[in-house]
């Protein structure tokens, strides 16, 4: 036991020469991981928003009905509009999840209610030279997806959350390779000087198992709630499992298995611009069928990477068995990727002063 107790203090006394050398050997490293992304991403290796490809807004006044808005954003193509007043002002946002929980669960008629009783007043708005990191933090604090573009005082874009999912990413990556460097450099002093910075492995398992690729298991509450429904609902019964959990999509289950998946953009496009009634059009008959899925292993970046490639904003994630446990949408998986970006930083900044 006294040579357990000598060794414990000895990792927690490190020398100042193995402070110095850890500390020199982590900063060259990042230096030249950071030079090699200035030069890959630019001087400071952010975009601003007008640097992302926006997509000009459509407006509507806001007396238009809901059907009518729905038409054009089917139109369109897209998943949001935006609404001005008699003074041609913006005055509020109308989204795919609004129509599916707050028009077709709540079986409002679309050729009779304007766009004013359902939309969301006075939407916050960032300015186009905004960085794309601060819009998209700015998206995920506030947990919506799209967000009004101003320049020179007026609407010039719409941008949505999944323009940004790329600025994410690479927020990430460049936060992995700084960790792998930190941790390259205290294996290195602890090889060279025969001692343990922070006890057994502790330190460099927190980062590799934490920092470097986290996993989803690691955002999914233990008791998650996912909408799932048979095939055989209708989108009317879908939508209000939906509202009910303040959801924008369900899963499509047989056996708890994920066949399909139905979401808030589905029921724009697929049932309310193709004239289906929500009463009894079934939920089969216009899902996505055979849902691309992560497992609860799958690391946060890759489940990032998945969502940007594929344009989709719904990820189901299942268990070792296969069975659905939680669906993570752009939102909150752009939420917990900064989160881990920020938390490295802490992390770094703690070790730093700790020991260096």
């Amino acid at each position: 036991m006294a040579s357990h107790g000598g060794s414990s203090r000895k990792s927690l006394t490190l020398s100042s020469q193995a402070r110095k050398k850890a500390s020199e050997n982590i900063g060259s490293d990042l230096a030249r991981k950071s030079l090699t992304s200035s030069r890959s991403m630019g001087v400071t290796g952010e975009r601003t928003v007008k640097r992302l490809r926006l997509s000009k807004a459509l407006t509507v006044p806001e007396n238009t009905t809901i059907y009518e808005a729905c038409r054009r954003m089917a139109a369109r193509r897209v998943d949001a509009l935006l609404l001005t007043d008699s003074n041609a002002l913006l005055c509020g946002i109308l989204t795919d999840k609004d129509i599916a929980t707050r028009v077709i669960a709540r079986e409002l008629n679309l050729e009779e209610t304007p766009v004013s009783k359902v939309m969301t007043r006075n939407p916050v708005f960032v300015l186009s030279d905004t960085l794309a990191v601060e819009a998209l933090q700015k998206m995920v604090q506030g947990k919506f997806r799209h967000l009004p573009v101003v320049e020179n005082g007026e609407v010039v874009a719409l941008l949505d959350i999944a323009k940004c999912l790329y600025d994410a990413i690479a927020r990430m990556e460049r936060a992995a390779e700084k960790g792998k460097a930190i941790a390259a450099a205290v294996e290195g002093v602890e090889k060279h000087w025969g001692t343990s910075i922070s006890g057994p492995n502790t330190f460099i398992e927190t980062l590799r198992e934490r920092m470097f690729r986290p996993s989803l298991s690691t955002i999914i509450p233990e008791n998650s709630k996912v909408v799932t429904v048979p095939p055989t609902d209708t989108v009317l019964m879908a939508t209000k499992k939906m509202l009910e959990s303040r959801t924008s999509s369900a899963v499509v289950v047989v056996d708890n298995k994920p066949r399909g998946i139905l979401t808030s953009k589905d029921i724009l496009m697929r049932v309310i611009a193709q004239n289906l009634s929500s009463e009894s059009t079934d939920v089969e008959k216009v899902m996505t069928p055979n849902p691309e899925c992560a497992t609860v292993d799958t690391p946060i970046v890759d489940a990032l990477h998945t969502m940007h490639d594929g344009k989709f904003l719904h990820l189901p994630v299942v268990d070792r068995e296969g069975i659905v446990v939680a669906v993570v949408d752009v939102i909150h998986i752009t939420h917990a990727a900064v989160a881990t970006v920020s938390q490295f930083s802490s992390f770094w900044r703690s070790f730093y002063y700790e020991y260096c």
